[in-house]
């Protein structure tokens, strides 16, 4: 997210500094794009957070605020691997009661900002794992 800020004031400086009123229309988007999506990215992180309590809360933040799930609410928890780029690349899936309808919800280590297994043993400290999948 640094990198995308700096990319973002880089270029709204290269924008002041353009020679006619395209190239700094331009510029300008693209200056004023990065920044949104650096201020979005960091209000945003961490996507996961585990409240610890009675029952513990499991928190994750999205573009319109954060949604709590309490243990009864994740239907299933696990760490699956996918190939990508010749790499396995793990990913935290999350099966949730989300008012009602079941959603899928997959975080990559980008978005949990950790190895994915490391969310899930905190998890299953906490008492936010089911011991086993329900059945729908």
């Amino acid at each position: 997210m640094v990198v995308v800020a700096l990319g973002g004031v880089a270029f709204a400086v290269a924008a002041v500094v353009a020679a006619d009123a395209p190239s700094r229309l331009l510029i300008g988007l693209a200056a004023a794009l990065l920044l949104c999506l650096a201020a979005l990215g960091l209000r945003q992180r961490p996507r996961l957070s585990v409240i610890p309590g009675e029952p513990a809360q499991l928190v994750i933040r999205g573009l319109l605020g954060p949604v709590g799930y309490r243990p009864d609410q994740i239907l299933r928890a696990r760490v699956t691997n996918f190939r990508r780029l010749g790499r396995s690349v793990p990913n935290l899936e999350l099966d949730v009661d989300h008012k009602g309808e079941e959603r899928l919800l997959v975080f990559g280590r980008w978005d949990v900002g950790t190895h994915p297994q490391d969310v899930l043993d905190v998890m299953t400290v906490h008492g936010l794992v089911p011991a086993e999948p329900r059945q729908a």
